[in-house]
């Protein structure tokens, strides 16, 4: 298990435009050859914006983009006509394929706070192709098959405990709160990558959220 911690994550964003970046993988400037995915994870963005902020349209292809809203609201526009505002609770996805333009704005009145994660899909190509998921409920798991990938929400009561799937790679991030996995304490922003999991719990320290990636 490599324990990375909320600190160790590159710094990004334009604070002057009212957009702070925490990037847990190499991205953009900050390369690193030893950090360039794991399992088919290649970034995990936490993006806070602030009131009126946000990205103007921008390209991508070949990439399956996962976003969790931690707290606000997030207004998305793309390409191919969706528009949506997406909030706590909701698990939105776009597979951008062989490409795909889109805004992602703070429209609302308060802060912005979102996590995004890129997967690399299993074969690149294809058509473009959006989702959201209004309240996804604990018991639910989310698929991404284009990466072989499942998504988990646990959120936890102190004292509470929650199995992490085994499997080849498990990528688990702490959206709020602290938690203990195989003895190591993790709070927000903290990530574990976990190879060949097998038999592991994660426990509530304090009520805490995360986000497990479940990949064969």
């Amino acid at each position: 298990m490599d324990v990375r911690r909320a600190h160790e994550r590159y710094p990004g964003g334009e604070p002057a435009a009212g957009i702070e970046t925490w990037h847990a993988f190499s991205f953009g400037p900050h390369y690193d050859p030893d950090n360039l995915r794991f399992g088919a994870v290649i970034a995990c963005n936490e993006e806070r914006l602030a009131p009126g902020a946000g990205f103007d349209e921008h390209p991508h292809s070949h990439t399956e983009i996962v976003t969790w809203v931690v707290e606000g609201e997030l207004t998305h526009r793309d390409s191919t006509g969706h528009e949506s505002v997406v909030r706590h609770g909701d698990v939105q996805r776009l597979s951008s394929a062989g490409g795909v333009r889109h805004v992602e704005r703070n429209d609302g009145p308060g802060p912005l706070t979102f996590v995004q994660m890129w997967l690399a899909p299993l074969r690149p190509g294809g058509d473009p192709y959006y989702e959201v998921v209004h309240g996804i409920a604990d018991s639910t798991p989310y698929a991404v098959p284009e990466a072989g990938a499942m998504l988990h929400v646990r959120r936890l009561g102190a004292g509470e405990r929650t199995a992490v799937p085994d499997g080849a790679h498990a990528y688990v991030h702490v959206v709020r709160g602290d938690v203990r996995l195989d003895g190591e304490e993790l709070g927000a922003g903290d990530a574990a990558r976990v190879t060949d999991a097998k038999g592991l719990e994660a426990e509530g320290v304090t009520e805490a959220e995360l986000l497990i990636w479940e990949m064969a």
